[in-house]
C-alpha cells in the first residue's frame, strides 16, 4: 500500500497542473531523499527510456550520459528536462562517465557488438551496473560477461526486463507459485510484430553488430522459455529467412542479413518442449505465451494493432481440470508506468535492481540467465545456417565450454 501512494502521487507532482507548488510545500508529492545516482552509457531509444523510468521512480536520478551522437546526447537532456531542472552531466569519453566519484551505478545500453567493450572499462569502477541485452553477441563473449560477473563484488543484473511484463508475471506465478496447471510439458510463444527500427549506424540490421535477430530480439522469450521450463534445452532446431524487410538495404557498401521470421523449437532434458514463432513483417505487436500442464492450460496475450474497430489489451486466462477453479484476468500495471515502454517492464526492472543495490533479493536477471538467452539464440541462428538440428552441449564444446553441458 506505501508503495501504491508513492506511485500515485509521484504522478500528481510530474502533473503541470501542480507545477506551481514549490519544493518545500510538496509533501505528498515529495519523492523523499535520493538513493542513487546512475550514469547512463549509450544515450538511444533504449538508453532513454532507461532515464525516464529512473526519473520517474523518483529515488534515484540519471546523474550523466555518455553518447559520441550528439542527437542522443540531446534526446536524453529532453527526457530529463520532463522531471527534474537539475542538469544532466555530459562525459566526454567512458573512463571519465565510469569513474565519476558522484555516481554510484552505471546502465549500458550501447549497441549490442559493444557490451563486453564498455563492460571491461565498467567493472574497473567498481559501481553496480544494469547491462542491456543482449549480453553479448555470440558465446565466448557471453561466457566471458558471465565469468565477469561471478568475480565481481557488486551488482551485475541483466536487462532481460520481458519477465516484467504483466501477462508473464500473472503467468509465471499462476505456473510456479500457485501451480494451476500442475507439471508443465509443453510451451509456445508467438512474437508478431513491425520490422526492427532505425539505429545510429544502423547496427541491427546486420548479424555481425547485433547478434543476428534471434539473439537481439528474442533472447527476451528464450529467457522465458527457460524460465517456465525450469531448465537449459538440450537442442534447438529452427527455421527461418530474410523474406520481406531490408532485403535491399545497403549502409555502407554492406548487405543487410537479418531475419523477419523463424520458427524455433527447443527440447529439455526434463521432458519440456518448447516453440517459439517470429514474424516481423505485419502492422502490429503482438505477443502471446501458452502454457500446458498434465492439469490444466494457460494462456496470455498483448497487443496493439492500431485499428479503431479493436482495441486489444493484455488479456490471461487459465483453464483447469474440474477440480479447481479456472479464471480470466486483465493482468497490467497503471498507466502511467505501461506509458514509459515495454508495458511498463523497464520500469519495474529499475526497481528490481534498486533492491539489489539495497542488498534484498529482487529475482532480476543474472547473468548466468543472460548467457544461456545467448546460447539458445545462437543456436537457433545457427540451425537457420546448417539447416539440421543444434545440439546445445556440440555448441558449447566448439567453443571449449563443453563442461557447461
Amino acid at each position: 500500500m506505501k508503495r501504491n501512494k508513492e506511485f500515485a502521487n509521484r504522478l500528481h507532482a510530474l502533473s503541470p497542473r501542480f507545477a506551481y507548488i514549490p519544493p518545500e510545500d510538496r509533501f505528498l508529492m515529495h519523492p523523499g531523499p535520493l538513493k542513487y545516482r546512475f550514469n547512463v552509457i549509450g544515450a538511444g531509444v533504449n538508453g532513454q527510456e532507461h532515464i525516464a523510468v529512473t526519473q520517474l521512480e523518483g529515488r534515484c536520478t540519471v546523474h550523466g550520459v555518455y553518447d559520441p551522437n550528439p542527437s542522443s546526447v540531446e534526446g536524453a537532456r529532453r527526457v530529463k528536462a520532463r522531471f527534474t531542472d537539475e542538469p544532466l552531466v555530459v562525459y566526454e569519453s567512458l573512463e571519465a562517465a565510469c569513474f565519476d566519484p558522484a555516481v554510484d551505478a552505471l546502465i549500458i545500453s550501447t549497441p549490442n557488438h559493444t557490451h563486453l567493450e564498455v563492460l571491461r572499462v565498467a567493472v574497473e569502477s567498481g559501481k553496480h551496473i544494469l547491462l542491456e541485452k543482449p549480453m553479448a553477441t555470440n558465446i565466448p563473449d557471453a561466457y566471458q560477461v558471465w565469468q565477469m560477473a561471478q568475480n565481481y563484488p557488486k551488482v551485475l543484473q541483466i536487462g532481460l526486463q520481458y519477465r516484467y511484463k504483466p501477462i508473464y508475471v500473472e503467468a509465471l506465478h499462476e505456473v510456479k507459485v500457485r501451480r494451476s496447471i500442475g507439471e508443465v510439458k509443453t510451451l509456445s510463444i508467438v512474437e508478431h510484430r513491425e520490422p526492427f527500427l532505425d539505429k545510429v549506424g544502423q547496427w541491427n540490421k546486420f548479424s555481425c553488430y547485433s547478434g543476428g535477430t534471434l539473439v537481439e530480439k528474442c533472447c527476451h522469450y528464450f529467457d522465458l522459455l527457460n524460465l517456465f521450463a525450469g531448465a537449459r534445452p538440450v537442442s534447438v532446431y529452427a527455421v527461418g529467412s530474410q523474406a520481406v524487410n531490408f532485403k535491399d538495404f545497403e549502409y555502407r557498401g554492406k548487405k543487410s542479413d537479418i531475419l523477419d521470421n523463424a520458427f524455433v523449437i527447443l527440447e529439455y532434458p526434463n521432458g519440456v518442449r518448447a516453440s517459439f514463432n517470429l514474424c516481423m513483417f505485419v502492422p502490429m505487436f503482438y505477443e502471446e505465451i501458452v502454457v500446458c500442464g498434465d492439469e490444466g492450460r494457460l494462456r496470455a496475450w498483448e497487443g496493439v494493432n492500431g485499428q479503431a474497430y479493436s482495441r486489444w489489451a493484455h488479456y490471461l486466462e487459465v483453464i483447469c481440470l474440474p477440480d479447481r477453479t479456472s479464471r480470466t484476468t486483465t493482468p497490467s500495471y497503471p498507466a502511467f508506468i505501461e506509458e514509459t515502454g515495454h508495458s511498463g517492464a523497464t520500469y519495474y526492472e529499475h526497481l528490481r535492481f534498486i533492491e539489489a543495490l539495497d542488498g534484498k533479493p529482487s529475482g532480476a536477471a543474472s547473468a548466468e540467465e543472460g548467457f544461456w538467452s545467448v546460447v539458445v539464440g545462437v543456436a537457433a541462428e545457427e540451425s537457420i545456417r546448417r539447416g539440421e538440428k543444434v545440439s546445445i552441449a556440440a555448441l558449447l564444446a566448439e567453443h571449449g565450454l563443453g563442461h557447461l553441458a
